[in-house]
């Protein structure tokens, strides 16, 4: 898979991702793990690995994400948990689904995937977001929240994301539509976090995302009325 780069965001995750990496290492791609500075835990108990360490210098997740991509050197990148909650083989069943496609998603809502990690609060949260991705930009994505997605470097670079925190998740495959690119979902099965905890707020975050998705919605809408 010398074609791809795997884009790990981290914070504070000294528990997990050594063991994450290690489980990774029979894997032929490139890995970048996007962190801040200041978070030495996490990179002293890295340091051995052979990988790019980007030191972050923005804030959020979503800029750990869109920094790492834009310093990233090959045709193709996925992100990837650090806390070892992503099946490393889907990593197989994406790159070739790639060919075909600018985007693949995982999803945890497919016949034959689920999640040991997933919680009520963001199941519901995940399908009330996922259908109005659906009602209002025609989005065939049943897990918009979930991160675990491979892309075309040179595709993601086009939809110009400015979403520094968790907003990214739904901004990026809201402008994959409009912008009509090409992408599928697949199966998969999410695994109990190594360590840590889960840096989503439910519901400050559900909040900022949904005020995201109506922004793009009447900014794309505008944008539609003024051409025709």
């Amino acid at each position: 898979m010398k074609k791809l780069t795997l884009i790990i965001p981290a914070k504070n995750e000294s528990e997990s991702l050594p063991k994450v990496l290690g489980s990774l290492n029979q894997i032929n791609c490139k890995i970048i793990v996007s962190l801040k500075e200041n978070d030495l835990q996490t990179i002293n108990s890295i340091k051995n690995f052979d990988i790019t360490i980007h030191k972050q210098k923005g804030k959020g997740y979503g800029n750990s994400i869109i920094e790492a991509i834009n310093v990233c050197n090959t045709d193709w990148f996925c992100i990837f948990n650090a806390d070892g909650s992503f099946e490393k083989e889907d990593l197989y069943k994406m790159y070739e689904m790639m060919n075909n496609h600018q985007f693949i998603y995982a999803s945890r809502y497919l016949k034959g995937s689920g999640s040991e990690d997933d919680t009520i609060i963001t199941f519901l949260g995940n399908k009330i977001f996922s259908t109005l991705g659906k009602f209002l930009f025609s989005l065939k994505i049943n897990d918009i929240l979930y991160t675990y997605v491979m892309g075309s470097v040179n595709s993601f670079k086009k939809l110009n994301i400015k979403s520094n925190d968790f907003r990214l998740c739904v901004e990026m495959p809201i402008k994959m539509s409009i912008l009509k690119m090409t992408y599928n979902s697949f199966p998969s099965f999410e695994k109990k976090r190594i360590g840590g905890r889960k840096k989503v707020n439910a519901f400050k975050d559900g909040f900022l995302i949904l005020l995201e998705m109506l922004k793009l919605f009447f900014v794309h809408k505008i944008f539609r009325q003024k051409i025709i």
